[in-house]
């Protein structure tokens, strides 16, 4: 782990039976960098980030935030310590109003918090994803960008060290592409640190600072987006070795 380093995966690797799904993947995330993890469909980003939020325990390897060691938490435990997620199929909760949802985040974090101080925190973070006015509505009345947005509130209650975004910008309409992408800037701006899974290429030309590569379960290259989105084996990834 260097220095720098808020957020380190060594080695981390998961088999289920036979299938090797990750494959001794290795990087860094620094403070206040966006990651951007890529890969062709089926390549193991999605379990790569259950691995390290906790959803499932690794075969080997570690994960450590600061130097911590959270290897084989629970996912309460891992949130506790600082690392928050959104979902790639859009998790709410349907009997909660939209503030209800938030606040659910905020009992989840490292100072856990409760009541009118949580429902405070639920509002302002609802103003600032984009939904301020709308506390009280439903989920299920809501467009899909905006249980996307109160998903993303619900994770940055938890005031994270690290937001891990799995395909947040994915299924939106050219509109709501370029507002989610202003948001996740904006985020960016403020000097938040962000793992995220993306398919949308423009998303990671401009957000990401550096970008890790999977194929196969297997880390393929790491480097800034212009490094890797021109590297031979990633075009051949994604596209076939005719197109490398």
């Amino acid at each position: 782990m260097s220095s720098t380093a808020i957020l380190s995966v060594t080695g981390l690797s998961k088999a289920f039976g036979g299938l090797l799904a990750v494959n001794q993947i290795s990087f860094d995330v620094h403070r206040g960098e966006i990651v951007g993890l890529i890969g062709p469909n089926g390549s193991g980003k999605t379990t790569l980030l259950n691995l390290i939020s906790g959803a499932l325990a690794p075969t080997q390897g570690s994960v450590r935030l600061r130097r911590r060691e959270l290897t084989g938490l629970p996912p309460h435990r891992i949130a506790r310590a600082g690392i928050s997620r959104s979902f790639q199929l859009v998790r709410v909760l349907p009997s909660l109003t939209a503030l209800e949802n938030v606040m659910v985040g905020a009992t989840f974090g490292p100072d856990a918090v409760w009541g009118a101080e949580a429902a405070a925190i639920a509002r302002a973070l609802l103003e600032r994803v984009g939904l301020g006015g709308r506390e009280n509505a439903m989920p299920e009345a809501m467009t899909y960008i905006d249980q996307k947005r109160i998903e993303l509130a619900r994770a940055l209650a938890a005031d994270p060290q690290v937001l891990l975004l799995d395909e947040w910008l994915a299924g939106l309409n050219p509109t709501e592409l370029r507002i989610g992408i202003a948001l996740i800037e904006s985020l960016h701006a403020e000097g938040r640190t962000i793992l995220m899974v993306e398919h949308v290429m423009d998303a990671i030309r401009s957000l990401c600072d550096r970008c890790v590569v999977m194929n196969a379960g297997s880390k393929l290259a790491e480097g800034s987006p212009e490094q890797v989105l021109s590297n031979h084996e990633v075009i051949a990834a994604y596209l076939g070795d005719d197109h490398a």
